[in-house]
């Protein structure tokens, strides 16, 4: 017998050998099994439950934020009537970056760059802050640290203006002090964190072409 036929033959054997220590090991495919699951095909709806909108079951971009069945939640589903657009979540994640824009530009006495977002009335009280500061020598050193909490607090709309207003609730997270014409602090400290509690009013014709929402009141 030659030596390549020797080669294959123990080669075979070998092969063999490892498919009874496969089966011995693992098991063969034999008995109770569960079927297949198929996989669907793509039919061009969202199917993870989560996604699917259904209908007569709650807004959970309400709900998620306002009590089902409260005049906030029916002022914010007829925002949504009004302006498809519109998404609460989206709009809180706008609030908190404008809380920020504006309350640093309110300390650092930059009101003209925020301007466009502010209604007059309170731009001229903010104003009246930052005139009294420049009158007494006061310069406001101030760094933003973040927003601790944020949460909805009422909400209103105007059918025949078709205006809606939201009411914000922020704690912000700041350093901030005040110093006089030579330097000296006057009040704060540069390195001790302060928390800061407001409620901020923004307000927006829903449907306008204006997609920006102005602040038109503020309050503890």
């Amino acid at each position: 017998m030659n030596s390549p036929i020797i080669q294959l033959l123990v080669l075979a054997g070998i092969a063999i050998f490892l498919i009874l220590r496969l089966r011995s090991v693992l098991g063969s495919r034999e008995g109770f099994e569960k079927p297949p699951v198929a996989i669907p095909e793509a039919t061009g709806r969202r199917t993870r439950p989560e996604l699917e909108v259904i209908e007569g079951r709650p807004d959970r971009d309400i709900t998620d934020h306002v009590p089902e069945d409260s005049e906030p939640a029916r002022a914010l589903a007829a925002m949504k009537g009004a302006d498809p657009s519109f998404n609460v979540r989206e709009f809180l994640q706008g609030a908190r970056a404008a809380y920020e824009m504006i309350l640093m530009a309110f300390e650092r006495g930059e009101l003209a760059q925020v301007k466009p977002f502010l209604s007059p009335d309170v731009y001229n009280a903010l104003a009246q802050v930052v005139e009294e500061r420049h009158r007494n020598g006061y310069k406001v050193e101030a760094t933003f640290v973040g927003v601790s909490d944020l949460a909805l607090r009422d909400a209103s709309f105007d059918r025949s203006t078709r205006e809606g207003e939201i009411s914000v609730r922020f704690v912000g997270e700041l350093t901030s002090v005040v110093r006089d014409s030579t330097g000296a602090i006057v009040e704060g400290s540069p390195t001790e964190i302060r928390r800061q509690k407001d409620v901020w009013s923004f307000a927006r014709v829903m449907g306008s072409s204006d997609p920006n929402w102005i602040l038109v009141a503020t309050s503890e």
